[in-house]
């Protein structure tokens, strides 16, 4: 594991931290300069063909590679644990001071990625985004889903930096959860929208995602609206939550497929929720959906599934999101086994030889493009998390 994530941290380093994504098909300037940047299914498509496509054509129809907030607040997060890897004498990464000087730099640059025009500090992507539902999110308008991740990694780089304006800015961005985001009633709790635009309320780890941020908020302020607003997250993502112990994606017709990385969002955001208040009153359904996890997301020789009745395709975040679960949660099942399976069939079907990992594999042509955010820096993200969990033990 160590030359795998020391081959990736190469190669993120020589990018700049800069790369496509699979949605950012809108940023090619030669769609900029036709009539159908004006046409809601023509966006669509066009994004949908990038995404899809196995072929990379974004150099071809000039989409530049760019930063993206949420992949440098995972890149953040996953520094501060290669720092706490150095302390305990672990310098296969670099020195404390040279992955110091990383979180410095990473914390300056995820400052200036903020979206604009918010009271509160909150993060988003680089790039328009064409909804399925057919609205349209224009570049960095603020989602949960970035903010948290964002917010988080703020957090952690406060721990080691003691730099007390990280501190503002993330509690800022808990203070975008609990007053920008809107919140819809839902059965014995409620669910925060995925950003401040109209019409989507839908999404139980987006939610409870703002959930995790907000309990790690009231870690540090005791901030009562925090831990009661967590909670009402929690109460809604739990109400919602199918006997056998898994979720739905959403609650829409649409969204109505169980996978794997957003069931273990939801296991990392009510793990957080538990340490950060103290509560524990979910243990009982939080068990139930972890072993639901871990029972129908992973093949016996380690293959990582998409959905809970289908393999593919197999997406990176499925093991990347493994590592998070298996850091957190003590389970009946043996995690360095696991983990051991699991991450053998990664680093030898998912990882190339250059350090990047690939997107996706499918039964037919896989799209094995570089995607600095969903695929590397996630997996950065998760490798140091576990690393760290392992040095730690």
């Amino acid at each position: 594991m160590i030359d795998s994530l020391k081959k990736l941290q190469e190669y993120c380093e020589s990018e700049g931290y800069k790369g496509w994504d699979p949605y950012d098909g809108l940023n090619s300037k030669v769609f900029k300069l036709t009539p159908l940047k004006h046409w809601d299914l023509a966006r669509l498509a066009w994004i949908q063909g990038f995404k899809r496509s196995p072929i990379n054509f974004r150099p071809l129809l000039l989409v530049p590679k760019e930063h993206n907030p949420k992949g440098i607040g995972l890149f953040l997060n996953g520094y501060c644990q290669l720092y706490k890897i150095a302390k305990n004498g672990q310098l296969a990464f670099g020195t404390t001071e040279q992955l110091l000087t990383k979180i410095q730099e990473l914390s300056k640059l995820l400052l200036s990625l903020k979206s604009a025009g918010y009271k509160n500090s909150c993060w988003g992507y680089n790039f328009d985004w064409q909804a399925r539902r057919l609205f349209l999110f224009p570049s960095f308008t603020p989602t949960v889903v970035a903010t948290c991740f964002c917010a988080s990694a703020l957090f952690e780089a406060f721990e080691i930096t003691g730099d007390g304006s990280l501190l503002e800015e993330a509690v800022s961005a808990c203070k975008f959860v609990a007053e920008d985001l809107k919140r819809t009633d839902f059965k014995e709790g409620i669910i925060f929208s995925y950003s401040p635009l109209e019409g989507n309320n839908t999404v139980y780890n987006a939610s409870l995602l703002g959930a995790k941020l907000l309990s790690i908020g009231f870690k540090y302020t005791k901030n009562q609206e925090f831990k009661v607003l967590a909670e009402l997250a929690v109460k809604g993502a739990i109400s919602g939550q199918n006997e056998d112990g898994s979720w739905v994606y959403g609650l829409l017709p649409v969204q109505n497929w169980i996978d794997s990385f957003h069931t273990g969002y939801n296991l990392e955001a009510l793990y957080f929720y538990q340490q950060c208040t103290g509560d524990y009153v979910f243990k009982d359904r939080i068990e139930k959906a972890l072993n639901y996890y871990y029972e129908n997301f992973f093949l016996n020789n380690g293959t990582p599934k998409y959905y809970h009745d289908e393999t593919y395709p197999i997406d990176i975040h499925c093991p990347a999101q493994l590592l998070l679960v298996l850091k957190y949660f003590d389970t009946k099942y043996d995690k360095d086994y696991v983990a051991q399976k699991v991450l053998g069939w990664t680093f030898k079907n998912m990882q190339d030889r250059n350090g990047y990992f690939y997107y996706q594999l499918k039964k037919g042509f896989s799209s094995k493009i570089s995607y600095m955010r969903w695929s590397n820096a996630f997996m950065f993200y998760a490798m140091s998390n576990y690393m760290h969990h392992l040095t730690s033990k």
